[in-house]
């Protein structure tokens, strides 16, 4: 987690996923990213876990997050 300025943000390279299959959740500060690659058999053949706990100055309503072209994930939250 970074914090610049009144701002904490969390970055992760999640390029080589679809962006359906990212899965983004927060609670009590905490931040969870999981993504799984399914082939065309079914079977999962790539995944992506990560989990980081927000500073207790976050703001939990202002949590969002945005993925690039460039498959980088971004998350953003306010501090109060």
């Amino acid at each position: 987690v970074r914090a610049q300025g009144d701002i904490y943000q969390v970055v992760a390279d999640v390029s080589q996923f679809e962006p359906p299959d990212i899965v983004v959740t927060t609670s009590n500060c905490h931040v969870a990213i999981q993504a799984e690659k399914v082939a065309e058999d079914g079977t999962i053949c790539d995944t992506f876990t990560h989990k980081c706990q927000l500073p207790e100055d976050t703001d939990p309503l202002s949590v969002s997050c945005t993925l690039t072209e460039a498959g980088t994930l971004v998350i953003t939250a306010r501090r109060r």
